[in-house]
């Protein structure tokens, strides 16, 4: 993709959505309940984060109020969540880690985040992202797929996907393209069936077989026969 049509790629998303923000649910400027969510998040849909994390963010507020709670209670909270035991345990984990190390404090860091228990790269990006502001780009599948199907940034591998977003994403669409491109992977441009018919950007994208009608009326696209 062109640097122009990169440029007009995010123009368009952003007059469509210009504040972009995460779809996980957390307390206003608490950055440890935004961390617990995007750790809760991996393999689990952000509906099912929230829906277990609005009764536990009420009485947990603080990685001292996450230790009190305890690693069997917060079992109890996020048992609907995939991998819940694993993901209880690493909360505890990075929550003990937060109180000794970092005074409570979430650091605004992607070397002192990714030491914490269950904090890959994805996570820590998503997080100084979110609320650090900083231009950062986390790859999950959603953008991953549509960095590739579209020509924007690709890559065989997350790293490399997120290092062509750091070299192809132009100012002023740094800070929410991590935003725009999830929130287009997760409705319209989808994994089995990208909707194109009603895609923004559809004439800026490299995808070859664009499919131009809603199933049930699937017209003969470009790149079909």
């Amino acid at each position: 993709m062109k640097k122009a049509d990169i440029f007009e790629f995010f123009r368009r998303l952003a007059e469509a959505n210009p504040d972009p923000v995460t779809e996980l649910e957390y307390g206003e400027d608490n950055v440890y309940q935004l961390l617990v969510a995007v750790v809760l998040s991996a393999q689990s849909t952000d509906v099912g984060v929230n829906k277990a994390t609005r009764a536990l963010f009420r009485e947990v507020k603080t990685p001292a109020q996450m230790i009190e709670l305890g690693e069997e209670a917060l079992k109890e909270h996020i048992k609907t969540i995939g991998l819940f035991n694993s993901k209880a345990k690493n909360v505890i984990a990075l929550s003990e880690m937060l109180e000794r190390d970092h005074d409570g404090e979430v650091p605004a860091n992607r070397d002192a985040l990714t030491a914490l228990p269950g904090v890959g790269r994805k996570t820590a990006n998503v997080v100084m992202n979110s609320a650090f502001g900083a231009e950062t780009f986390a790859v999950d599948t959603h953008i991953f797929r549509v960095c590739n199907r579209t020509g924007l940034a690709k890559g065989k591998t997350p790293l490399a996907v997120e290092k062509g977003l750091e070299k192809n994403v132009p100012d002023p669409f740094r800070i929410g393209a991590h935003h725009w491109l999830i929130l287009h992977g997760r409705y319209v441009c989808k994994a089995r069936t990208p909707e194109c018919w009603r895609c923004p950007v559809v004439d800026l994208c490299t995808y070859k077989t664009k499919v131009t009608e809603r199933p049930g009326k699937r017209a003969v696209a470009k790149g079909e026969s």
